[in-house]
């Protein structure tokens, strides 16, 4: 298969893996509303096209937290990010620090924290949730401050998991699921020689090293779902705030209130984010809050932002919308299914060269430049 826009890389993907990868990926919560409104409202952004603007030479780079980064993105957390490609979470951290952009780690990922730090040549980031193994919490965030980890990305969009429908259907949940993730595979031989057999152990990385022994896929949805914490509140959160040495990212804010809340806590930046259509169906499209938050919180705070990224073109819609940086989630996953670090490298050099004709059709000269006065009204 051809690949020369960053949206192909989901069929592709979608051939290559099995299908209760793929639709664990793919999928949203509940009827899947939001998912679909974050990719639609963001392309219904329209921009404003401008001419004769001499803007050849483009800045393309952006300083986040006293580090400069070759591109205004990063690689979001992404949960078993190592069972679409042979240790995943390895590949991926190597095409970032490649280009010199933030990979940020999952709580949830296959590969340890040890594992990815020692690959990279930057400073990671590392993503936690809210859990109530407050014992957990601390033993992963010293790890990740020793292993050289600048920046806590904190979730706070799951106090309990969404609805997602697809998982039952598909195999990874539901009535024997083991059974038919191995049909699957069987069916799928690229993936399951590449990842089912050689990239081995399929292990929650991180969560094994704190209970100090191997934590499988069939152990990760119930020990989420047991540690998940619904009564949490900002007050209870002021122990990280005061342990954390580093930066603190709040992520998974759709509310103006809740920004300033956050930035009242003391957090460096947050997300705004609604994870990706994965948690409240009915939730509104990240392009929708974006604007308000913005309007409440920038130059105040880091405003990084995700849901329905594709392009580059929906690149800079964020950015556009208010954003300092935007999360690739999806996108990076369907390429490195697809292609390993091979394949992220590519699809940055695709969000690149969109980047480039967005900026010179809309005559900017840097992406610190754009901002809601590209916006056709």
């Amino acid at each position: 298969m051809i690949i020369s826009s960053a949206t192909d890389f989901r069929e592709a993907a979608r051939r290559k893996l099995p299908p209760f990868l793929f639709h664990y990926l793919d999928g949203g919560a509940g009827a899947e509303q939001t998912l679909r409104a974050n990719v639609a409202d963001l392309q219904d952004v329209k921009l404003r096209q401008r001419v004769l603007r001499g803007s050849e030479d483009l800045d393309l780079t952006v300083d986040w937290y006293g580090q400069r980064h070759e591109l205004p993105i990063a690689l979001a957390p992404i949960g078993l990010a190592g069972m679409y490609a042979r240790r995943g979470e390895i590949q991926a951290v190597r095409a970032a620090c490649q280009r010199k952009i933030p990979f940020i780690q999952s709580t949830v990922s296959v590969c340890s924290l040890a594992e990815v730090a020692a690959q990279a040549s930057r400073p990671i980031w590392f993503q936690l949730y809210v859990l109530k193994d407050r014992a957990f919490m601390r033993d992963v965030m010293r790890r990740a401050a020793e292993l050289g980890a600048t920046t806590l990305v904190f979730t706070v969009d799951m106090p309990v998991p969404g609805a997602r429908y697809r998982d039952a259907h598909s195999g990874m949940s539901g009535p024997n699921g083991p059974m038919r993730r191995v049909f699957q595979a069987m069916l799928h031989p690229r993936w399951a020689l590449d990842v089912g057999l050689l990239g081995r152990p399929h292990d929650l990385g991180n969560i094994s090293a704190y209970r100090g022994h191997a934590t499988g896929l069939e152990d990760y949805i119930g020990w989420l779902g047991s540690n998940f914490d619904p009564a949490i509140t900002w007050q209870d959160l002021q122990w990280i705030r005061d342990e954390w040495p580093g930066k603190l990212i709040i992520k998974g804010v759709l509310d103006t209130d809740d920004a300033r809340d956050a930035l009242a806590f003391g957090a460096d930046g947050i997300v705004v984010s609604n994870h990706g259509g994965r948690q409240l169906d009915g939730a509104i499209s990240t392009a929708q809050a974006l604007p308000a938050i913005a309007e409440a919180v920038k130059g105040k705070m880091t405003i990084f932002a995700d849901g329905g990224v594709r392009t580059g073109t929906d690149v800079f819609r964020m950015l556009a919308l208010g954003a300092d940086g935007v999360l690739l989630g999806r996108a990076f996953v369907y390429a490195l299914a697809v292609g390993g670090q091979a394949g992220v490298e590519r699809l940055f050099a695709i969000l690149e060269k969109d980047l480039r004709t967005n900026m010179v059709l809309t005559g900017v000269k840097s992406v610190r430049e754009i901002g809601p006065h590209l916006l056709a009204r």
